[in-house]
């Protein structure tokens, strides 16, 4: 596959209530390496996904 042939198929996505996707390819160079600890990690919203949650979940706005 290619990147635009990813991008197609993301961009493409929509659903039943009228969501719709926009993509675009982002080649800008990230810095690697950087750690994030338990402590931040914790203090972000996670709703894990109901299939592999462990991977699928959703970030909710932060607790109050």
């Amino acid at each position: 596959m290619s990147y635009e042939t990813i991008i197609n198929l993301i961009g493409s996505t929509t659903t039943s209530s009228g969501l719709r996707i926009k993509a675009k390819l982002n080649r800008k160079k990230y810095e690697t390496g950087l750690k994030v600890s338990n402590a931040d990690l914790a203090k972000v919203n996670l709703k894990p996904a109901k299939f592999h949650g462990d991977w699928n979940y959703s970030i909710l706005p932060k607790l109050t």
